[in-house]
């Protein structure tokens, strides 16, 4: 039996739709009081008041993570209201397509922007709090596409999304003695707004691609999210769990028919 998560203070990144969304959701379900940043307050604040019909505890936060300075605000936000920080959930991204041949600077620098450097600004932010309580849990949403698979468009997301997993390595080892342990959850297909602009062809070859032959649901990852925060899971760091119905298994789709 699992030990409860209430009261714990969370800061959840990019929660305005999608995983991030989710992850907000399901820790205000298990009784922690939720901090939701979105770049957009309204549709932040829509999220929260999700929480809040729900019996849950949750304030909304406009914020960039790419802006050292919005992230350090939020952590002050957050550390005001809440009376410290517990559980970060970095997992602000984007994903815009775009193949090399078209690819500008600016694309590749917007990606790395959000995706990796928003992940090292928002940790950063929340460290004092973590290390004056002598605990914390950071989870980062990262992507089986990048550190385990390609696609076509998404080198500077794949980039991106391996990056952070370099990142969560080394700090892990950093921030070990002082109670915090990093970890990082590596969605496959998952059923979210984002997934349905990409049109029905794609998800049903994605489907078909799924040994499971279906796609994730935002559940599923914020699941995964909240047994990396859980007391159980105080002993892991540095790890990645991937949420993928076994996407990655198969070294053929051949596989998928015998």
């Amino acid at each position: 039996m699992f030990a409860s998560l209430e009261g714990r203070s969370v800061i959840v990144t990019g929660a305005s739709k999608g995983i991030g969304r989710g992850i907000a959701l399901r820790f205000g379900s298990a009784g922690c009081r939720v901090l939701v940043v979105s770049r957009k307050l309204r549709e932040a604040e829509a999220v929260a008041a999700e929480i809040a019909a729900a019996g849950g505890s949750a304030l909304a936060w406009a914020a960039d993570v790419s802006r050292r300075a919005d992230m350090q605000d939020m952590a002050e936000a957050a550390t005001e209201a809440f009376g410290g920080i517990d559980i970060l959930c970095a997992n602000a991204g984007i994903f815009p397509a775009a193949k090399l041949d078209a690819m500008t600077e600016a694309d590749f620098d917007a990606v790395m922007g959000t995706n990796l450097k928003g992940t090292f600004l928002s940790v950063s932010a929340c460290l004092p709090a973590m290390k004056a309580k002598k605990f914390g849990r950071i989870i980062l949403t990262s992507s089986i596409t990048g550190p385990v698979t390609g696609y076509p468009g998404w080198s500077h997301y794949g980039a991106s999304k391996a990056g952070q997993l370099g990142f969560m390595r080394t700090a892990a080892i950093e921030l070990a003695r002082d109670g915090i342990t990093v970890n990082a959850v590596l969605p496959g297909n998952i059923a979210t707004e984002g997934l349905a602009g990409l049109g029905e062809d794609y998800i049903r070859s994605m489907e078909a691609s799924v040994p499971m032959r279906r796609l994730g649901s935002i559940t599923d990852i914020a699941n995964a999210a909240l047994f990396f925060a859980s007391l159980e899971a105080a002993y892991i760091t540095g790890q990645s769990l991937v949420v993928d119905g076994g996407q990655i298994l198969p070294e053929s789709l051949a596989a998928l028919d015998m």
